[in-house]
């Protein structure tokens, strides 16, 4: 928004404050990844259940990082951002939520290591997207095409429905 002084103009919630650079930053990383660790240890055959509260005193028993990501009370941001990437998987595949947050907290703790090295933001993010082709370019070639192999199509099946899907 900008002042008619053409120099911007930002209205603040009584008593906020905004704040910029390293400290943002850090905060914001640092959010993210509390978002994460708060679903790690449901993961695996060996996951944890969480106990959650809301605010009436009702209690739900879950290892389902979707469920629990859905019943935080979040404020920051970046951490939106988070729960958003386990919406968007969730919404696209029906499961992997806590495998993405947990994948997209490790890639900011590893960010937040390249940003006290000075490394730039920008720098970051475009040795991501280099990295990210690069799986894709590896993913392809281990792919193998198993659409007249009817015993393997099976056992991918079995093992699909072997999720939460099911």
């Amino acid at each position: 928004m900008a002042g008619l002084s053409g120099v911007p103009v930002i209205i603040l919630k009584e008593g906020s404050k905004r704040e910029g650079g390293r400290d943002a930053q850090h905060r914001n990383i640092l959010a993210a990844r509390a978002v994460a660790e708060a679903v790690r240890t449901t993961l695996g055959p060996k996951g944890m259940d969480k106990m959650l509260i809301d605010s009436s005193g009702d209690a739900t028993i879950t290892n389902d990082g979707a469920t629990i990501l859905r019943e935080l009370d979040i404020e920051n941001p970046v951490a939106k951002m988070i729960v958003e990437v386990a919406k968007a998987q969730d919404d696209e595949v029906g499961d992997g939520t806590t495998t993405a947050v947990i994948i997209a907290g490790k890639l900011l703790e590893k960010a937040e290591a390249l940003l006290e090295q000075d490394v730039h933001a920008t720098v970051i993010v475009q040795g991501y997207k280099q990295a990210a082709a690069k799986a894709q370019e590896v993913l392809k070639q281990m792919a193998t095409d198993v659409s007249g192999d009817q015993e393997m199509l099976l056992k991918i099946a079995q093992t699909a429905m072997r999720g939460k899907g099911i």
